[in-house]
């Protein structure tokens, strides 16, 4: 052993009885037997070991200190009387000759107890988080994370990546999110952008001739978090092939995940590759969601026909969706609040009924359908017992309100959800371009990056029709676990002629994807190698091992929920010098 210690507090066993140690570590409890007898519980990176205290001179010496001040115990090892079979020490304790204390807590109080802080305030945990890390249970996680990234690495490396760093100041470009601008000093009114993504790079890495590239590639977006998505930053596995396939593409990255997922997931049962390819528009009719969860066994079904005429205004010219599920036997209280649930997850209201024993339609909006229920039964499979939650509007609405609406019943009805899998599958051929809900204009869908399916002629094809704009779908692709995001990835654009065509159907010219992309646009004309590639995001992939809910739960250091680093103090006021150094002023509010 080095350092200060001759085993770790992890590392003791029966057969060491008899050895003079020392071992070092954050004192975690102290418990006083008499007067001078007790037990130290000493832990460290590695584990905890219990000192025993015999002594009036080593009881003074424990007792003057706070709990997690760091100790170094020189001291026999013997076997314990008392055995403790759940911990890999637990048969032996460390009577000392020598406590020393190197480094003391000089709080009496801790702000959570460590081995408990995950119950702790999330921003109480945060600004204390080198006191939460301390907590085997958190610190495991960013072990975890370490061997994963480790694992990605040889694999993506035994398949003939490279690993290449791009740059962190960049320019600044529109690929969908806020940028994180950098003033530049040199250059007064100019600023450089983190990168969203090294999406333009990878690309240009291609064009220079690399094959094959892949980083662990820290990527910033100033967005809003979510459960899974951390505001500032978050690293993925970037990558991309040249002369590729999306097949090439897709086949790799099952070959990389697969193993990841067996080795270091928190359930056994893994998707074999190759994963199911479900089509968007498919995806979004069956599940109402272009990220399904298909641990859930229901499906959505689509009964706009066989309402219309009932007399019940929502369903009138609308498009109305179902999902079924069968032998129910829940309460009108248990309904209600599922009904409340889907209209605070998506702003519109849902509706249902039930069919008795005798066959009929009871409940709900029963009384509109009672006429429908033969087509509603022969479309549906309904029976005695079985439960029809509807959303009406929109079809886009209706989609997105009926895949809440499974999501919820899968979840909440027994027999419906096989939790202990992971569910993995690729959804493809994404619509190229679609109509911004704000703008209200022609917009890209996914990646502006992408090819179109049919290339050049489908769009030439396709001018002026916006419909048939709407038709085309990309090259693109996501990859899907237990109904997270996880992975999106495209076959690039990398023919000028075709990029430019693209640009226009969106209202932008030659000259505004110069200046937009101007090294792409550029190294694209000097012959550039049909490619692919894909990007899945590690925090993620990390909380999707864990079965963590919260992907701050696998980060080292986190922002909370409002981009604030609470440990750091950061964001931050500067000084006024610091500003005028990069020629900023702040305007008074």
């Amino acid at each position: 052993m080095t350092q200060s210690r001759t085993h770790t507090c992890g590392e003791l066993r029966l057969s060491d009885a008899g050895k003079r140690v020392t071992i070092v570590g954050w004192m975690e409890n102290l418990r006083e037997v008499g007067a001078n007898f007790g037990f130290v519980v000493l832990r460290d990176f590695y584990g905890t070991t219990q000192v025993v205290i015999e002594t009036e001179d080593m009881m003074r010496a424990v007792k003057s200190v706070n709990k997690e001040s760091t100790l170094s115990v020189t001291g026999l090892v013997r076997e314990r009387e008392s055995k403790n079979a759940k911990l890999p020490t637990g048969e032996i304790e460390v009577v000392p000759e020598k406590i020393e204390v190197l480094g003391k807590c000089t709080h009496n109080q801790l702000p959570f107890e460590i081995n408990k802080s995950k119950d702790a305030d999330e921003n109480v945990r945060l600004k204390y988080r080198f006191l939460d890390l301390r907590n085997p249970a958190v610190k495991r996680n960013i072990i975890l994370r370490c061997q994963v990234v480790a694992e990605l690495r040889k694999l993506m490396t035994g398949k003939g990546f490279l690993e290449i760093t791009t740059p962190i100041l960049t320019a600044s470009s529109p690929e969908g999110a806020r940028d994180y601008l950098v003033p530049a000093r040199n250059h007064p009114g100019k600023f450089y952008a983190l990168p969203q993504a090294p999406q333009q790079f990878k690309q240009l890495l291609m064009t220079a001739g690399f094959d094959k590239y892949f980083q662990i590639a820290p990527c910033f977006r100033d967005e809003d978090a979510r459960a899974d998505r951390t505001p500032g930053e978050f690293y993925q596995l970037d990558m991309e092939m040249a002369f590729a396939t999306q097949e090439d593409v897709l086949s790799t990255l099952e070959d990389v995940l697969v193993p990841v997922f067996k080795k270091f997931g928190k359930y056994s049962r893994v998707s074999q590759a190759p994963f199911r390819h479900i089509p968007y528009n498919e995806a979004m009719e069956r599940y109402g969601s272009d990220k399904p969860d298909l641990r859930i066994d229901l499906e959505i079904q689509d009964i706009s026909r066989e309402v219309q005429g009932c007399g019940f205004g929502p369903f009138e010219g609308a498009t109305v969706k179902a999902v079924v599920v069968h032998d129910f036997a829940q309460a009108r209280k248990w309904i209600d609040k599922l009904l409340a649930d889907v209209e605070v997850q998506t702003g519109n209201k849902a509706c249902w009924v039930k069919v008795d024993e005798n066959g009929n339609l009871t409940g709900g909006v029963s009384k509109f359908l009672s006429d429908k229920k033969d087509a509603l039964t022969e479309v549906l499979g309904l029976k005695p017992g079985s439960f029809v939650c509807m959303a009406a509007g929109k079809k886009a609405a209706a989609q997105k309100t009926a895949g809440v609406i499974r999501t919820l019943l899968g979840r909440r009805v027994p027999g419906h959800f096989d939790e202990e899998q992971y569910a993995l599958c690729w959804i493809v051929d994404f619509p190229m371009y679609e109509i911004g809900e704000e703008s209200g204009e022609l917009e890209f869908c996914h990646n502006p990056f992408s090819m179109p399916q049919g290339g050049l002629q489908a769009l030439l094809d396709a001018e002026g029709d916006t419909e048939k704009l709407l038709a085309i779908n990309a090259n693109q692709y996501d990859l899907v676990v237990n109904g997270y995001e996880s992975a999106s990835g495209a076959v690039r654009n990398h023919d000028p002629e075709i990029m430019v065509k693209a640009f226009q159907m969106v209202g932008l010219g030659e000259e505004d994807v110069k200046a937009k992309f101007p090294a792409m646009y550029n190294a694209f004309t000097y012959g550039a190698p049909p490619h692919a590639g894909a990007a899945p995001g590690v925090d993620r992939l990390i909380m999707l091992l864990t079965g963590e809910e919260s992907i701050r739960e696998v980060i080292t250091f986190p922002m909370n929920k409002n981009a604030q680093d609470l440990m750091m103090g950061a964001p931050t006021t500067v000084d006024k010098s610091q500003l005028d150094t990069v020629h900023i002023a702040l305007l008074e509010e």
